[in-house]
């Protein structure tokens, strides 16, 4: 790390991959993590994500099924003293080994992912941040064995569950409610809903297709602009609308794109009026990852109602007079 530290960019270029490469084949008790951290940390400065991505993503993945075996053993029985324990390498001793069963070395190296997998995150986020290309190999692999260790409530994998469920040239059908009108939007690079809903208002109120109050331009720039803020900013994006599910449901700014339900095919979205004034800090999620939302097509009139034939009634559009 101190060397990736004090390194030229130039050098970190070509050191990226050559770190990244050792990853496979470094011992599974070792400090894998840091190892992935300074190839991520090259990542950073300009070496390639797409080269650096597998080898980092897979010892990701492995980590985190060592994590999610570690604590199947440590409940295997469903004894009250079988709670799970927090993740620090202090709790490794002989008698959570022997707990694990199996041989040492195994036994300790999956207390050990347990214990690291959190450490992941730089160099994950480093790769997946930098790379349509690098989320689009992994992230469907990775995404549900995130979910399903961050649901044990031990680690904190927000920013790696949100990463893995960045969506990328994805189709999605929005239907405003309040003028019966419907649209096709292709969407990318969000890395959460308070960022789409910004982008939605920017395409449609911003664009003239339905009447509002258009986000502010610094609002947009930072949730569009390729080059991240430096630091934190005092900007402030309002709310537009109420994002609903079809079902009715609402669907929440401090959630994903990936929330929005797929109905035959296409992931579909209901605009109505917001029931109450809200604002945030304009800032993305993820400061190296611009999103985009561009409007592909205009729906017509019938087929605005044949999408509105799959959202429940009380989702129904008054057809315009």
């Amino acid at each position: 790390m101190n060397g990736v530290q004090s390194a030229s960019d130039a050098e970190r270029v070509l050191a990226g991959p050559r770190l990244a490469a050792l990853l496979p084949a470094f011992p599974p008790t070792g400090p894998r993590p840091m190892l992935a951290m300074a190839a991520g940390f090259c990542v950073e400065r300009g070496a390639d994500p797409v080269a650096c991505g597998e080898p980092i993503l897979d010892g990701v993945h492995r980590d985190l099924l060592d994590a999610l075996e570690f604590a199947r053993r440590c409940t295997a029985t469903g004894a009250a003293e079988d709670e799970l324990p927090e993740p620090d390498e202090k709790i490794i001793d002989d008698a959570l080994l022997a707990r694990l069963g199996g041989d040492v070395r195994e036994a300790t190296q999956l207390a050990l992912a347990w214990c690291a997998v959190e450490q992941w995150q730089p160099s994950a986020l480093a790769v997946l941040c930098r790379s349509a290309e690098v989320r689009r190999r992994h992230a469907s692999a990775l995404l549900p064995i995130c979910r399903d260790l961050a649901a044990l409530e031990r680690h904190d994998l927000k920013c790696l569950a949100y990463a893995l469920a960045v969506l990328d040239d994805e189709p999605l059908v929005v239907l405003h409610r309040p003028t019966g009108t419907g649209f096709e939007i292709r969407i990318g690079g969000i890395g959460d809903n308070f960022q789409l809903h910004t982008l939605l208002a920017h395409v449609l109120i911003g664009g003239g297709y339905i009447p509002g109050t258009r986000p502010s331009a610094e609002s947009v720039r930072l949730a569009t602009d390729p080059e991240p803020a430096q630091g934190r900013t005092q900007a402030v994006a309002t709310g537009a609308f109420e994002l609903l599910a079809p079902d009715g449901e609402r669907i929440w700014n401090e959630g994903l794109p990936d929330d929005i339900p797929v109905v035959e095919g296409r992931r579909l979205l209901v605009l109505d009026e917001p029931t109450y004034q809200r604002s945030w800090n304009a800032d993305r999620f993820f400061p190296h990852l611009p999103g985009t939302a561009e409007l592909t097509r205009l729906l017509t009139a019938d087929e605005t109602q044949t999408w509105l034939a799959r959202t429940t009634p009380g989702n129904a559009i008054r057809r315009p007079s």
